[in-house]
């Protein structure tokens, strides 16, 4: 009996110790839980690399086209006249080379102008063309920038009915052909495709690619070579002929834009029209826009307009109540869009008209050129809720500080310009005259080359 009392004990005290044990070890796990591990971290390896800017390359469109002068070809096109370019490319050595223009009869002047980079310092080229016609089938003012290509943008101008004479102008300056597609919004949809051979511009009309669309809009993307993407316009009424108007493309869609400097001028004493159209589309999805003017000291000048978009089909509004002068519009989407709005001007019984484009925001140094043939005007604004400042050289030489949100106006000499700004600005220049109007958005530089972040 003892050996057994001996055995059970010793057994029972290796329970008890066992049990004690485990209840340490899960004391043990509860705290490890509850109190913080020691961790590794790997943080991946990164660098900030600025690429080595390219040269930079941009675009003039040439000589601006008649269409149906010779009524026995109703869509022969010739040229009516060459218009005046301004080229600046401060010190950087340029290279000209004329783009051929195989469908207008008498085409000249359409050119790509290529900087080199210099000491791995991007080249700050800009230029400008500009012509003025009277003639009894074209008359007015136009002018524009000579613009980098692109693989895709958006035409939102252009008319396709009856007394328009519009053109797509399709350059493409590589070496390698461009396979472009365009996509019509409108009434209806429509798809073109079109091959640009290299040094080459090509000229199509908009009644062959979007048909009597009053009011189309065209994405325009190219494949193999990029492409500069151009609208050139002309209107008649009755039999006369009432403005010309060369407009660039619009970058990309987006929810919130500005578009800089539209000019307001009431047709008569108590009349609510300005002669601004705007036209707005949301190509991907149904959206509401809020559409705000504001005025030359940046308060709101009538009351806000919502639109409700349908997707896929361009919108058109009258912008009324407004003084004469130039304006600001605003336009915050629930979805992207693209927009444009159309000026008209009048004197002495002459007409003219202009699409202003949406500006981006911009920030760092750009340089742009001023034509001749109408006064100019820049017209900034500011769009943080910090003071900017910007710095004007060339021509010009001048500082400019925009208040919060503020805007201002510089009267512009013709010639090279840079402006400089050290915060996020909207800008856009305007030509105006006597039955002229010409305006155009400020771009980025074309070789302007962006911080990236490289993991290796």
């Amino acid at each position: 009996m003892k050996q057994s009392t001996i055995r059970l004990a010793a057994t029972g005290a290796r329970l008890a110790t066992g049990a004690v044990v485990a209840a340490a070890c899960v004391l043990g796990v509860v705290a490890a839980v509850a109190t913080p591990w020691p961790s590794v971290q790997n943080e991946p390896a990164a660098a900030t690399v600025t690429p080595v800017p390219g040269d930079a390359t941009i675009v003039c469109n040439g000589a601006f086209r008649a269409l149906g002068r010779d009524s026995s070809r109703a869509e022969s096109l010739v040229s009516a006249a060459a218009p005046t370019v301004r080229i600046d490319a401060r010190e950087h050595e340029t290279t000209t080379t004329d783009l051929a223009m195989p469908n207008v009869l008498g085409g000249e002047g359409a050119q790509s102008i290529t900087a080199a980079v210099a000491d791995r310092t991007a080249p700050l080229i800009s230029a400008s063309e500009a012509v003025s016609l009277d003639e009894e089938d074209l008359r007015g003012f136009a002018a524009a920038p000579c613009r980098e290509p692109g693989m895709s943008s958006w035409l939102v101008g252009g008319d396709g009915s009856t007394g328009s004479s519009d053109l797509i102008l399709l350059s493409n300056p590589a070496d390698v052909p461009s396979t472009v597609q365009l996509n019509v919004y409108g009434a209806q949809r429509k798809t073109t495709t079109k091959i640009v051979p290299p040094k080459t511009q090509t000229t199509l009309t908009l009644a062959s690619v979007a048909g009597a669309e009053p009011r189309p809009v065209i994405e325009v993307i190219a494949a193999g070579a990029p492409v500069r993407a151009a609208l050139q316009s002309a209107h008649v009424r009755t039999l006369d002929a009432v403005g010309i108007d060369v407009q660039d493309g619009v970058g990309g869609a987006q929810r919130s834009l500005r578009l800089l400097g539209a000019q307001s001028q009431p047709i008569s004493e108590g009349d609510d029209s300005t002669g601004i159209l705007l036209r707005i589309l949301s190509p991907r999805e149904d959206a509401t826009a809020t559409v705000r003017v504001r005025g030359a000291d940046g308060t709101v000048d009538s009351d806000e307009y919502v639109i409700e978009l349908t997707a896929e089909t361009p919108t058109e509004v009258s912008l009324t109540g407004m003084g004469a002068g130039a304006h600001d519009i605003e336009i915050d989407a629930t979805a992207q869009v693209v927009a444009g709005a159309r000026q008209t001007v009048r004197a002495d019984g002459r007409e003219d008209f202009a699409w202003m484009l949406p500006a981006p925001q911009l920030t760092g140094t750009v340089p742009f050129s001023v034509p001749g043939g109408a006064a100019a005007t820049l017209y900034l604004s500011n769009a943080e809720d910090s003071t900017a400042t910007v710095a004007l050289e060339g021509v010009d030489e001048r500082t400019v500080v925009l208040a919060p949100n503020g805007v201002e106006q510089v009267s512009l000499q013709p010639g090279e310009h840079l402006l400089t700004a050290d915060g996020a600005v909207h800008a856009a220049v305007g030509l105006l005259g006597d039955a002229a109007i010409a305006g155009w958005p400020l771009w980025a530089p074309p070789a302007t080359q962006q911080p990236i972040i490289v993991h290796p």
